[in-house]
């Protein structure tokens, strides 16, 4: 069975031993700098210790702030994730020590290249078909990470509702990809209230993937918003035109064989 290590609380000690662990992680990484060639793996260290002393600092008052173009919150869970697993090891629950830093590393991954990498696509090339092709390479990233990685539930809907638009697609890609990740008022939120053409045609993409595991009510709500839609957002599009009409589609012959 799957332990949840979001729901642990961060107390003071484990706010200890992360301040511990960063500052060992960041003196490590600056003296890295001056002592090896390894750039890469001190930047790594640094960045780690930073994030961790920061993480002990704020505890769970941290929300949104971005660092070097990926969000802070993903890594600070990481990093929590990362001391829990330290405590896990030094109670002897090594399985449990495992499971944590796979999901510390999943994050990270998340966090890091998926994320940025988007976000460097989106602000370094013009609006077009290369770009979206580019955007879709990242995004199909993000959909093998959460088929081959353990991802919380909650986390990855925390991104959907509350994240930056990186963090957003993120999330849409991997809910795409996992079943257990999927929410559908956050979905149906995102198609009605979408911040980019982008998400809202990935958000419509996952709801045509959970019709089949809708309510009756659900069904009818998102037809409904995809209806009202079609003659606003769609007329220009013709990618979100035709996923509009394959969903309501979908939905009516839903409805009729049940």
């Amino acid at each position: 069975m799957k332990t949840s290590a979001a729901t642990i609380w961060f107390t003071p000690a484990l706010r200890t031993l992360t301040a511990l662990l960063g500052a060992g992680s960041f003196g490590l990484g600056a003296l890295a700098v001056f002592a090896t060639q390894n750039g890469t793996g001190s930047a790594a260290l640094i960045v780690f210790g930073g994030v961790s002393i920061l993480l002990a600092l704020l505890g769970n008052r941290i929300e949104s702030l971005e660092f070097g173009g990926a969000t802070l919150r993903m890594r600070a869970a990481a990093a929590e994730r990362f001391a829990l697993a330290e405590e896990s090891e030094r109670r002897g629950d090594t399985a449990t020590a495992g499971m944590l830093r796979a999901e510390a590393s999943a994050l990270l991954d998340a966090a890091g290249p998926i994320a940025a990498d988007y976000s460097s696509v989106r602000g370094s090339m013009r609006a077009g078909a290369s770009r979206t092709r580019a955007m879709e390479e990242v995004l199909a990233r993000a959909r093998r990470l959460a088929q081959e990685q353990s991802f919380e539930r909650a986390e990855v809907l925390r991104w959907l509702r509350e994240g930056t638009d990186e963090e957003r697609v993120t999330a849409l890609a991997m809910m795409q990809a996992n079943p257990e990740l999927r929410n559908f008022e956050a979905t149906l939120a995102c198609i009605t209230r979408s911040r980019t053409a982008f998400e809202q045609y990935h958000a419509m993409r996952l709801a045509l993937h959970m019709i089949d595991a809708l309510d009756a009510d659900q069904a009818g709500r998102l037809a409904e918003a995809v209806e009202a839609l079609r003659g606003i957002r769609f007329r220009m599009d013709p990618d979100r035109r035709r996923l509009g009409e394959e969903i309501l589609r979908k939905v009516r012959r839903r409805s009729q064989e049940r």
